[in-house]
């Protein structure tokens, strides 16, 4: 997996039911490294910390795999990397493979992968139809958060190199999955609130499921 673009936002005014609001999902590609520190990415934007940023979101990470998926389908929107306002976009990132709680050296910087994104408004403005949010949930490819274990500087051409694969099988794929699903499976719920690695208030959620 290696990183073919680091991306940073600007604040941008967008109108939502009669409010103007500001948001940071309009990210774009930036010529030099990135740091991650241990709650946001250093210079982004993050609008809403309720939402974004923290622990658990720290870096938003999305693969250039699913690039060509999109643009089919949405041709008219000006394209560039951090379309998905991804900090870093990842050649090779397969959400269906990657387990939550393994850990990666990615530059100099020492991640966690925590948790898959879940689609929000801000997202549907930015591809300009709110009809994305469910053509992201059913696509299942929805990229994933990274805690950072140690700050660091990540630039373009690094790689994630594997420090330590998560003995709990849950993938950021089978988790996003079970986060829409009507019809839980009840393996996947155990192997969810097992995961440390997972924010603590989501597996005290899925126990109530048991």
């Amino acid at each position: 997996m290696e990183i073919i673009s680091t991306n940073i936002a600007r604040p941008t005014k967008i109108q939502w039911n009669g409010q103007e609001l500001i948001t940071g999902i309009y990210k774009q590609p930036v010529n030099q490294p990135i740091t991650l520190e241990r709650e946001i990415v250093a210079n982004d934007v993050i609008a809403d910390r309720k939402v974004h940023g923290g622990v658990y979101k720290a870096c938003y990470l999305f693969s250039t795999d699913h690039y060509p998926y999109w643009k089919e389908k949405y041709p008219d929107l000006d394209w560039n990397w951090g379309m998905f306002g991804e900090n870093l976009t990842v050649e090779g990132l397969d959400e269906s493979k990657l387990r939550i709680g393994n850990i990666y050296r990615l530059g100099t910087a020492l991640v966690q992968v925590t948790q898959p994104r879940e689609p929000c408004f801000k997202l549907g403005v930015k591809f300009e139809t709110q009809d994305i949010l469910k053509q992201f949930i059913d696509h299942g490819f929805p990229g994933t958060y990274v805690s950072v274990l140690e700050e660091g500087e990540v630039t373009v051409g690094d790689v994630l190199k594997l420090v330590q694969e998560s003995e709990n099988t849950l993938t950021v794929q089978q988790f996003y999955r079970l986060l829409f699903s009507r019809k839980k499976d009840k393996d996947i719920v155990k192997l969810a609130i097992d995961n440390e690695a997972l924010p603590q208030y989501k597996r005290e959620r899925l126990k109530k499921i048991l």
